[in-house]
């Protein structure tokens, strides 16, 4: 009785002793802003419909050369030339070789039209927003900083480029260069055109951002740290406030590119955008206008096309925003 007595003591006292404790880990602000983004699923479903996009516009062209498509391609069999060029079957001639029909009067494949204009709507997009960016953060990170006169100046030339009339100006400069400038002809010409309009006059609304944001943190302690141990301004700008602006910036790009999407395939709608025989949503909706009535399926493609990408890209912005939001609990 006594060793079995003793063996229980034992393990009951094994039992008691306390094991290693475990070591506490603080998590990172980035796995923080990771595990807010998560919870949120209709940011991370924005998120993967924007990565999908993202691919397939990087991919089109490999994509067409691979399976052998042509977005220009005629298709005159697939079309009933006693009704005017209208697609045979229903929901605009849709089929096993053309999963979401042809274009009327041409018979062009409308799925090989959608990835081609896939890319040229985002490479505008993003090459827009890169512009903004760009310009927007070093005049606002600048007046923010310095303020005095020079933010004056900046300020003003904001209010300037705001109260512009962006609209009529991208119609009078696209219309003006259609016969090519600066070695530049057709596609190329005016895809760098609208990258230039749409991102040099959008730049005051991330600089307003960007300014309001420097404001702020002009007055915290890593700021006074810096200048008494002799940092000059452009130090300061771009290693200690410019890495504590990227939430704010992440957050706002994910806003704009869909704006600059939309504006785009404004203009292409209005015929001073991409012009044809490129393929751009913009020019497909443009085209669809007149036979909504016949073949509706022609004008819902491309805007739904416009319609799911815009839609990603602002779910994916605000679940960036409440991620990145120290203030969210």
């Amino acid at each position: 009785m006594t060793t079995s007595n003793e063996t229980i003591g034992t393990a009951s006292q094994a039992k008691q002793e306390p094991g290693p404790a475990k070591r506490i880990e603080g998590r990172s602000l980035s796995q923080i802003a990771w595990l807010r983004f998560k919870r949120d699923k209709a940011a991370v479903a924005g998120g993967v419909v924007v990565i999908l996009l993202v691919l397939l516009a990087a991919l089109a062209k490999p994509i067409e050369a691979v399976f052998g498509l042509d977005p220009n391609a005629f298709h005159q069999d697939a079309l009933d030339a006693n009704l005017g060029g209208i697609p045979f079957g229903d929901w605009g001639g849709m089929s096993w070789e053309h999963p979401l029909g042809v274009d009327v009067q041409y018979g062009r494949d409308i799925m090989t039209r959608i990835l081609e204009g896939s890319w040229v709507s985002l490479l505008v997009a993003f090459g827009a927003t890169v512009l903004s960016n760009v310009i927007g953060t070093v005049l606002g990170i600048t007046a923010g900083y310095y303020g005095g006169w020079v933010d004056t100046v900046i300020s003003r030339l904001m209010d300037m480029f705001l109260a512009f009339p962006l609209l009529l100006f991208a119609i009078a400069i696209s219309a003006s260069l259609k016969d090519g400038a600066f070695g530049l002809h057709g596609t190329s010409l005016h895809i760098a055109v609208l990258i230039f309009v749409i991102g040099f006059f959008n730049w005051p609304y991330m600089g307003r951002i960007v300014r309001g944001q420097t404001l702020s943190l002009r007055e915290r302690e890593f700021v006074d740290a810096a200048r008494s141990l002799g940092a000059r301004g452009p130090f300061i700008l771009f290693k200690e406030l410019l890495p504590n602006l990227v939430g704010p910036i992440l957050v706002y790009s994910t806003l704009l590119i869909p704006t600059n999407i939309l504006f785009e395939a404004g203009l292409s709608f209005l015929g001073v955008g991409i012009e044809p025989p490129q393929a751009s949503w913009g020019g497909m909706l443009s085209n669809a206008i007149d036979y909504y009535q016949v073949d509706p399926q022609y004008l819902m493609v491309p805007g739904l096309a416009i319609f799911i990408t815009v839609l990603a890209f602002n779910l994916l912005g605000d679940g960036l925003r409440d991620a990145l939001d120290p203030k969210n609990n």
